[in-house]
């Protein structure tokens, strides 16, 4: 009886802790998405906007993750393999750290210097994240050439729509 119990809670539990997706893929960014800032590496602010402005022209990959985030640190090589296979797309990488130190950390220890970084110094919970429907990590989304959305909801870098789309939008 015991062990029915426990396997019960732990179901319970695990459908509560898991990503959900999301009921509507948006495919544009809200002016208040836009205007959200964070931190690059070297402590300047910045605008998702201006992140945009940077790649636009090229398809952009966006990867959410944390240092702390076991599941994100399990998918950092395929995450790898993704860039590496797609040498002609841009990767920006967005840091969920808990604080600055964190993140410098995490950029140092899992070898991450090489890569575009932003820290959200915000937390968690902000106008990006939240219009994002961001409520778990890892997560990649593709940006197209224009900035739109192309692909809004990936939980592993692995995900063969994430391929698909950088695919089709390379015709």
């Amino acid at each position: 009886m015991k062990k029915l119990l426990l396997l019960l809670m732990m179901g319970i539990f695990g459908l509560s802790c898991s990503q959900q997706t999301p009921e509507v893929l948006k495919k544009s960014f809200s002016k208040e998405a836009l205007a959200q800032k964070l931190e690059n590496e070297e402590g300047k602010t910045v605008t998702i906007q201006q992140i945009l402005d940077q790649h636009k022209g090229k398809i952009l990959v966006i990867d959410f993750w944390a240092g702390w985030c076991r599941d994100c640190l399990n998918a950092l090589p395929k995450a790898r393999e993704l860039e590496e296979h797609n040498k002609n797309i841009d990767f920006v990488f967005l840091s969920l750290d808990r604080t600055r130190e964190g993140f410098d950390r995490s950029m140092e220890k899992f070898d991450m210097k090489d890569k575009e970084n932003y820290w959200f110094a915000s937390g968690w919970k902000n106008d990006f994240t939240n219009y994002v429907d961001l409520n778990w990590i890892p997560r990649y989304m593709v940006i197209d050439q224009k900035s739109a959305i192309a692909k809004y909801y990936a939980i592993t870098p692995d995900d063969p729509e994430i391929q698909s789309t950088i695919d089709q939008l390379l015709k």
